[in-house]
């Protein structure tokens, strides 16, 4: 009826051919068309070839004591794999690895070099390890990409890889580590909190929950096992879940066509109360858990101390196997 102000919120939107679409149907299309993935493919290419340059420098002819065995693949010259009993994901010595910049807490603490916490994440320990991560990225960061563009797809990688080293800096301290598992694992906490926040556009929200909480579930189940580094899975977990908060909170529906839409119809603030809200919380959080941690690790502190049952979140002993520091 005319004098009434109709809630865009509310409107349905139509094709041409009549055919009622839901508001949130629309938005998620739209979304998606803005941005070609350019990015991840990058990132990929860049991991491919730091693993290349890290088997250069390795040259398993060279320096292979021939204590674990031959090298694998000798045909490759150089590139070829340290022996299977020394790394059975056919890659280079833990050595070679640490000399290049993995992650090792008493050369972060004690020699000052916290460039590790960020030159880890770009170092594999094998062709398995580095096949798997980025398949992982290519499936997941292009979505992410084409949705919400480069900057913030990688805003959110780097940012959960670097909060992933932090909380296995304080909590391993035997072993280095390396691989850019924080960072995917801050991808699908980022997808977590992104159909968190924008609940109210999603359609089969519910099923979309359950599946992602499926996933993440399995692959932190993964975690608990012997030489994976499950509080860089956690850490980076935990980081991206608390940026997607701040990075990925989509506008009410028609907020962005508030130029050509009627003034008979009200458009309310650009986002809902809840979404302002979960953004101040997560910011604060942020900012105050790295300050937090980044003060523990440098202050030398041992996440142990402090919780005495949290070695159970990254390895769980077994008949089969046995934990020590994971």
């Amino acid at each position: 009826m005319p004098g009434e102000v109709e809630d865009v919120e509310n409107r349905g939107v139509k094709d041409r051919a009549g055919q009622s679409y839901s508001s949130s149907s629309y938005v998620i299309e739209d979304s998606e068309a803005q941005w070609t993935s350019w990015l991840v493919p990058m990132v990929v290419v860049a991991n491919v070839g730091v693993f290349l340059v890290v088997m250069f420098v390795n040259n398993c002819p060279k320096h292979n004591s021939r204590i674990e065995g031959k090298c694998e693949a000798r045909f490759l010259g150089r590139f070829s794999f340290q022996p299977l009993k020394e790394n059975p994901l056919f890659g280079p010595s833990s050595s070679t690895l640490e000399k290049m910049g993995a992650l090792d807490w008493a050369k972060v603490v004690h020699k000052h070099q916290g460039w590790r916490l960020f030159t880890c994440i770009w170092l594999h320990a094998g062709v398995i390890h580095l096949v798997a991560n980025m398949l992982s990225l290519v499936f997941i960061g292009i979505r992410i990409e084409q949705q919400f563009g480069f900057v913030r797809v990688g805003i959110i990688y780097l940012l959960s890889g670097f909060g992933g080293s932090i909380l296995s800096s304080l909590f391993i301290r035997k072993n280095i580590s390396v691989g850019a598992s924080g960072a995917l694992f801050g991808l699908l906490g980022a997808m977590l909190s992104e159909l968190i926040t924008n609940w109210t556009i999603y359609t089969n929200k519910v099923a979309a929950l359950l599946t992602l909480l499926v996933i993440i579930a399995i692959n932190l189940g993964i975690g608990i096992l012997p030489h994976v580094d499950n509080f860089a899975h956690i850490g980076g977990f935990l980081t991206g879940f608390l940026i997607g908060f701040v990075l990925m909170p989509r506008p009410r529906f028609g907020w962005l066509e508030q130029p050509n839409i009627p003034a008979r119809v009200n458009v309310k603030s650009k986002y809902k109360a809840y979404q302002y809200m979960l953004w101040l919380l997560s910011l604060v959080l942020l900012i105050v858990g790295f300050t937090v941690a980044l003060m523990m690790l440098f202050h030398g502190e041992n996440g142990n101390d402090h919780c005495h049952w949290c070695h159970y979140l990254s390895c769980v002993p077994s008949s089969r196997w046995h934990c020590e520091e994971n």
